[in-house]
């Protein structure tokens, strides 16, 4: 019998039964990244010990449980972990038939928010409450939807041995595909999920091969973009305030800048190895806003130190480096394009995430991949793990 991933899980005689057969060379669980996936599960309980730290006294929040948020990580957790067996035994081949309907689910969702069906969260008018204290927001799976868009469309010639690279045409297919949904999530406004979203397109377009002229003209027209953004005032108030203290950081500290200090008081107070875990006093006097979710960072640095914060972004390098080998392994364009455009986004958003709690980067309100709070984003990026998973599993042996 053979799965719709392709992998075959039959043809074992009784001698190979049990354990024997489940590590098999060939078998589905010799040949998953251990690496990847047991570092996003350690990533992701890290996350459940600091969320529950950010919020155990909060009982503006927790609705007077200081389980509430844990007991919810834990359980999107769990549906991340679910979500993604389902994407391996599907597997990425199957998905790239599903695009066209999966493009079309995910242009309803980011249209719903633009509805009443919209809430709007920190400014952000990006979410669909859905009841039971749960949430969605639809512009996470909008993520998944251009790499798997823009991977069919630059693969389709290149795997079928028609072209060596993606022609222009392609090229330009591919772009228009990933613009429309950006242009809806800008319209939020949503500008950290579009910035992600850029640096996708960007790592999308250099693993496929294409000329580095359309690399050059992106960014030119991105640095043109941002300009005319700015002079034409698309922005809201609060993001043009969140720029200006991230260019001014003693700009109204009390005000705009004072998440950001904050978060580097609760960093820089936890020296070489922390106050102790639930034992700091900015995570407990909850002088840092949104610690649960966008600045969970500063509960690591503050409680674990420079040696507990640096064990998460080890944690992180080894996902990055496991998904980058799977990238160079594969045989076929799709999936060498697929597994780029997941390590372009898991990169920049661990990066933005990190370099905004220590202001080296601007407020955006990204959450850190696997430990922030928050369903959606742990779908997502555990769907993603399910496809860098899916193929790894699919490369050939010899491979």
């Amino acid at each position: 019998m053979t799965g719709a991933n392709g992998f075959s899980v039959s043809g074992y005689g009784p001698e190979r039964a049990g354990w024997t057969r489940v590590f098999a060379r060939d078998s589905m669980a010799r040949r998953l990244d251990w690496p990847i996936l047991m570092s996003a599960i350690a990533l992701s309980l890290i996350g459940s010990l600091l969320v529950y730290s950010a919020t155990r006294n909060r009982t503006e929040i927790n609705q007077g449980d200081p389980y509430y948020f844990l007991v919810r990580h834990l359980m999107n957790t769990g549906i991340g972990i679910c979500l993604m067996i389902g994407t391996i035994w599907l597997g990425h081949r199957t998905l790239r038939n599903a695009v066209p309907v999966l493009y079309g689910l995910s242009l309803m969702g980011i249209l719903a928010v633009l509805t009443p069906l919209g809430s709007t969260v920190n400014g952000a008018h990006s979410w669909i409450v859905v009841g039971g204290g749960f949430s969605l927001q639809p512009s996470e799976f909008v993520k998944i939807t251009i790499i798997l868009g823009m991977a069919m469309l630059l693969a389709a010639r290149v795997d079928a041995g028609d072209k060596l690279y993606p022609d222009h045409r392609t090229v330009l297919q591919s772009l228009g595909l990933a613009a429309v949904p950006m242009l809806i999530v800008m319209l939020m406004p949503d500008l950290g999920s579009v910035m992600v979203m850029v640096m996708i397109v960007l790592g999308v377009l250099l693993a496929s091969g294409a000329s580095n002229r359309w690399v050059f003209g992106l960014l030119g027209a991105g640095a043109a973009g941002a300009i005319a953004v700015w002079q034409l005032h698309i922005l809201d108030e609060y993001q043009i305030a969140r720029f200006a203290a991230f260019a001014n950081p003693s700009l109204d500290p009390a005000g705009v800048g004072y998440n950001t200090n904050q978060a580097r008081i609760a960093i820089g107070s936890g020296g070489l190895t922390g106050a102790g875990l639930f034992h700091g006093s900015q995570t407990t006097g909850q002088f840092v806003p949104e610690q649960q979710t966008d600045f969970v960072f500063t509960v690591a640095g503050e409680e674990l130190g420079f040696m507990g914060a640096g064990l998460i972004i080890v944690l992180l390098g080894v996902v990055l480096w496991r998904a980058s080998r799977i990238a160079r392994e594969t045989t076929e364009l799709y999936g060498t394009i697929v597994a780029a455009g997941i390590v372009a986004w898991f990169a920049f958003q661990s990066f933005e995430n990190i370099g905004m709690t220590l202001g080296i980067m601007p407020v955006t309100g990204l959450p850190l991949p696997f430990v922030s709070y928050g369903g959606t984003s742990m779908f997502a990026v555990w769907v993603a793990v399910g496809l860098l998973q899916s193929i790894r599993v699919q490369r050939p042996m010899s491979a």
